[in-house]
């Protein structure tokens, strides 16, 4: 069968997505499987009753035995009960797909994660899991673009597929990257639908928790001195009320230039320290702050633009 013969687990989830009324494309993808091995297993082995897993399982294996005994699976080098092994990284497995890891790199990655090296052959794989090579390679692809997974080679110049020990900081940083970049493209949808909006609202309230859960991940490397230097360089805007260059904000503020820039950087990467405020580039090299665009609706800023205005923009 191509793929690798099913399993009894297999067979039960391929029974519950039936009656949740999947496809057999969808259930195939789920599996990490081809469609046809799904159309076949379920018209090979469906009955009056419909397609039951035991039943299913029964069936294959009463098949199998008139076929033959069938190579068993490779057991794990560490020498545990291969049996107590496979049925982890099965359940393992099945809890990552629920998370929407695609089956097969969810039961790769389990097995690579599992072993004592933290890496194994592609044979190895293959024997593990009772899986086609082209499985396996696919399931590798998948991790590794979500960095995952790496390859490396043994002395014996031997492809390793292997999990590094800083592997859930490396896919955390992504998590923050991808984060961030979702909260700028709702900031952009804003100005596109208005924030008064129904949609500019629901875009909104993404854009300030996508905002949130990047800064509370994000490793960022900014001291105290350039957060409040930082916040010096948002006041000095506001105060002055007009777009500076930094070469007019490192003269008012007495500062060197390079300190001054690294401050404007800040507030750029973390536009959570100017918040409700965002800081741009006005042209010509010249900052200017102006309040972010979901904080206020548009009926709220149409109350502030016709409300008196004989104390805005006033000092004494």
């Amino acid at each position: 069968m191509p793929g690798g013969r099913l399993t009894h687990e297999d067979r039960r989830q391929i029974a519950i997505w039936l009656t949740e009324g999947l496809g057999y494309a969808e259930i195939a993808r789920r599996l990490g499987r081809p469609t046809s091995t799904i159309s076949r297993e379920v018209a090979r082995n469906s009955a009056r009753g419909g397609y039951l897993a035991d039943r299913a399982q029964q069936a294959a294996g009463q098949r199998a035995r008139r076929r033959g005994p069938v190579q068993a699976a490779e057991p794990p080098a560490d020498g545990r009960p291969a049996e107590s092994v496979r049925a982890f990284v099965e359940q393992f497995a099945t809890l990552l797909v629920g998370t929407g890891l695609p089956r097969m790199p969810a039961r790769v990655f389990v097995c690579l994660l599992t072993s004592d090296s933290g890496g194994l052959t592609s044979a190895e794989l293959v024997g593990r899991l009772q899986v086609s090579p082209a499985s396996v390679s696919k399931a590798i692809g998948y991790l590794e673009a979500i960095t995952l997974v790496r390859r490396a080679q043994d002395s014996g110049r031997r492809e390793r597929y292997v999990i590094d020990d800083d592997v859930w900081l490396q896919a955390f940083k992504a998590d923050t990257g991808a984060h961030a970049k979702v909260a700028a493209v709702a900031r952009h949808g804003i100005e596109i639908f208005g924030a008064g909006t129904p949609a500019g609202t629901r875009l909104g309230q993404m854009a300030q928790f996508f905002t949130w859960i990047s800064e509370q991940m994000n490793d960022s490397g900014l001291t105290d001195a350039v957060v409040r230097d930082a916040l010096t360089v948002l006041a000095a805007l506001v105060y002055a009320a007009r777009p500076l260059t930094v070469d007019e904000l490192a003269t008012a503020l007495d500062w060197p230039i390079q300190r001054t820039a690294d401050a404007l950087d800040a507030l750029s990467r973390r536009p959570i320290l100017s918040d409700p405020l965002i800081v741009e580039q006005a042209g010509r090299g010249a900052f200017a702050v102006t309040p972010r665009p979901d904080r206020l609706s548009s009926a709220q800023r149409d109350a502030l633009i016709g409300s008196p205005r004989s104390t805005r923009g006033t000092r004494k």
